[in-house]
């Protein structure tokens, strides 16, 4: 019996370390979810007014409207689509990054999609919808999981081709806007399709080297610490 014992023992005291593994806690995604449903409701369906102030107007912006535009939608398509996109890649972009990592993604990338489209589409435009934010969310999805594992390559893979087909239609889509911006004037914003893409390609590529920065510094402190 005593044998037995000492053989139960290590089994059963490793067992609670195993119930206690770190568990990553994906909420960010939601919230953003619900504003951009319970902004839409507000909007289409109780018809609040003041909710049409959110939305980019090109020919007199206030500043605030470039963040809130990304939250408002035209029609419940819109929304829809936005909101499953949404939600596959800012769910990846928030496990990867955190909480705080996915609410600047959204808010940086689709604000300066909305910048972009305000400098480059006509006057008479109002801008609306978290498309911006998407494909921003896209290429951070994208660039965050680069890495030699196995697992991760199939994940861009798969994430990578259709990012870089909706990135190229929206790059064809926004080539005719040179003459007289006849691809301006279309209800969908490729504009802001490509430039968040960008922006979100731009914003991964700025926080890794600052990110290298310190250890570069810290590694020359060393160095120049053995030379005296």
């Amino acid at each position: 019996m005593m044998i037995l014992l000492d053989l139960i023992s290590p089994l059963e005291l490793g067992k609670p370390n195993q119930t206690h593994k770190p568990e990553k806690h994906v909420n960010g995604i939601f919230w953003i979810l619900l504003l951009n449903i319970g902004i839409y409701i507000a909007d289409h369906v109780f018809q609040v007014r003041w909710i049409k102030a959110l939305y980019l107007y090109h020919n007199r912006p206030a500043w605030f409207q470039f963040v809130t535009a990304t939250f408002c939608h035209f029609n419940w398509n819109h929304l829809s689509s936005n909101l499953f996109f949404l939600y596959i890649f800012g769910k990846l972009v928030e496990e990867e990054e955190g909480n705080l990592g996915l609410w600047l993604s959204y808010i940086l990338t689709g604000a300066g999609a909305n910048f972009v489209s305000w400098l480059l589409l006509p006057r008479n435009a109002v801008s609306v919808g978290a498309s911006g934010a998407v494909f921003g969310l896209f290429a951070v999805s994208i660039l965050v999981k680069m890495s030699w594992d196995w697992r991760k390559i199939l994940e861009v893979l798969i994430l990578g081709q259709f990012v870089i087909e909706k990135v190229m239609e929206a790059a064809q889509a926004s080539a005719g806007i040179g003459g007289g911006f006849r691809g301006a004037l279309q209800n969908v914003n490729h504009i802001a399709h490509l430039s968040g893409a960008l922006i979100g390609a731009a914003l991964i590529y700025l926080l890794s080297r600052l990110s290298s920065q310190p250890s570069d510094m810290n590694a020359g402190s060393m160095h120049s610490g053995k030379m005296n």
